[in-house]
């Protein structure tokens, strides 16, 4: 029952449906009539009917003929570009850097990407990575025949954890291998139960392309460095799975056990890191709080969301001090990001201590004496004592926020709440 009533909320109802078909169609239309010895189809999880509702992101794939282009596979984005201005004069359209080039646009109020590829009926053939990904469509539509609800509860289960996303900020799992997984098991529930027999290297191989565990020592060594291996089901030679970092897989690992121990629709429901929220744990849980929202830069997504997360680290180290309880972070790829500290304490120590060199390293010690004013020796050195300029909180966060690498990896600080 529970899991019906989380489908109602996350599958596209038969109006959300019948407008992405509608439009979608539409924009394909447009393009094929542009095209030459090239043609447009549908991708992702729109071509694999595995999309969740309020998804309106859609990938559109345009093969190029292998026997005419597969030489000048660097110059497909060149060639695509002029084609999409004269099939959508006046829309605005962005370029973005991939593994090769592609396009974004917004048609009709769904955000439309647009992807260069050869047309190819086997992984051996591909020039690029992406050149593979129908071949990706046709296997999953194959082999999940009454499973697409399944994939749908996986992702929105990763999705509420924070979990769902190859992108390097995030280290998840991808869309496609969350297909893989449910194809191989069957089901959500037989997935979470068997993420707890995991080891670390897991190997996970769908169509048996190895013996076993072969696949360890078959695969390149760059492609097994992910704690769980999955073959992919059209290229034996890559690991689908190899974007996840072992924070991940520990922390799906966790979560799964959770649910299992105790099954709830609160597993499901994507945390909102609000102020007001943050206020009311804070002060149930008696920690100082520190709120941080910031405007991201503009550019890339994976490249702006690796800046948002090494400011995230970066706050995180300068805050060490102050005990921290909890953190985290949030981007909704929107127009603002935020970062959030629980905190044991409100204030450093006044005076820091500071090692300086051994005493047996005399030509050292001037030097040292110099540049601190209260030393002292202890255990054989020469320490010093250091009045700490910003002790109490809210100084010592404003000063943080302010420094040149911050600046460099936010475009603004919109806002910071010390309570």
């Amino acid at each position: 029952m529970m899991m019906n009533e989380i489908l109602t909320r996350i599958k596209p109802c038969q109006q959300e449906i019948q407008h992405f078909r509608q439009v979608t169609a539409e924009f394909i239309r447009k393009l094929n009539s542009k095209l030459r010895k090239a043609r447009a189809l549908l991708g992702g999880s729109g071509a694999k009917d595995t999309w969740l509702a309020g998804n309106h992101d859609v990938d559109i794939f345009v093969l190029f003929d292998y026997q005419t282009f597969s030489e000048k596979s660097a110059e497909l984005s060149s060639l695509l570009k002029p084609v999409l201005k004269r099939a959508f004069p006046g829309k605005r359209m962005v370029k973005l850097h991939g593994s090769r080039d592609y396009f974004q646009m917004r048609y009709e109020n769904i955000n439309f990407e647009i992807i260069p590829i050869l047309k190819i009926s086997k992984a051996s053939q591909a020039k690029n990575i992406t050149d593979i990904s129908p071949l990706h469509s046709r296997w999953v539509n194959t082999h999940t025949k009454g499973l697409k609800d399944e994939i749908r509860l996986a992702k929105q289960f990763l999705r509420a954890q924070r979990l769902y996303g190859a992108e390097s900020y995030i280290a998840g799992f991808s869309g496609y291998v969350v297909e893989i997984l449910i194809a191989h098991y069957g089901s959500l529930e037989k997935l979470l139960k068997a993420s707890q027999q995991w080891k670390v290297k897991e190997v996970i191989d769908a169509e048996n392309h190895y013996p076993k565990k072969d696949a360890l020592f078959q695969l390149n060594k760059s492609k097994t460095q992910s704690p769980l291996i999955v073959i992919d089901p059209v290229d034996k030679t890559r690991n689908a799975s190899a974007a996840l970092s072992i924070e991940k897989f520990l922390r799906l690992k966790a979560v799964a056990q959770a649910y299992r121990k105790k099954p709830d629709a609160k597993f499901f429901q994507e945390g909102e890191i609000t102020l007001e929220k943050m206020k009311r744990e804070a002060e149930r849980e008696k920690h100082n709080l520190v709120f941080i929202s910031v405007l991201p830069l503009a550019g890339k997504e994976d490249v702006v969301g690796m800046k948002l997360l090494k400011t995230y680290g970066f706050l995180q180290g300068r805050l060490k001090g102050f005990g921290i309880k909890k953190s985290g972070w949030s981007w909704d790829k929107g127009k603002q990001a935020a970062f959030y500290f629980f905190l044991e304490k409100k204030e450093l120590p006044k005076v820091e201590i500071r090692p300086g060199p051994p005493l047996a390293l005399k030509e050292h010690l001037a030097g040292f004496r110099k540049k601190y004013q209260e030393t002292f020796v202890e255990g054989g050195r020469l320490m010093a004592r250091v009045p700490v300029r910003n002790y109490e909180l809210k100084g010592f966060v404003k000063e943080t926020v302010k420094g040149e690498y911050v600046k460099e990896r936010v475009k603004e600080v919109k806002e910071i709440t010390v309570t």
